[in-house]
């Protein structure tokens, strides 16, 4: 089975990404453990944190910030739509 990739994505308060997947889908991911060291520390500023866009299976940021595909699932937790 393939894993489901990520269709659309909203930032959400406290560094929370609300993720709808291409099986239909809604999930929240915790982006906090993530922000730290130098290269996800700007995640911390909280406009950059809304860029936050869809790559084509994943999200990343403008300046190259993603978080791996399977994490982004499997880490998130299941949300009303």
């Amino acid at each position: 089975m393939l894993r489901p990739t990520a269709k659309s994505v909203i930032p959400l308060s406290d560094y929370m990404l609300r993720i709808e997947f291409d099986n239909g889908e809604s999930k929240i991911f915790d982006v906090k453990p993530y922000i730290k060291g130098n290269w996800y520390s700007e995640l911390s500023d909280p406009v950059y944190f809304k860029s936050v866009t869809i790559n084509g299976y994943s999200v990343e940021w403008a300046n190259g910030q993603d978080l791996c595909p399977d994490e982004l699932y499997f880490d998130s937790v299941s949300c009303e739509q």
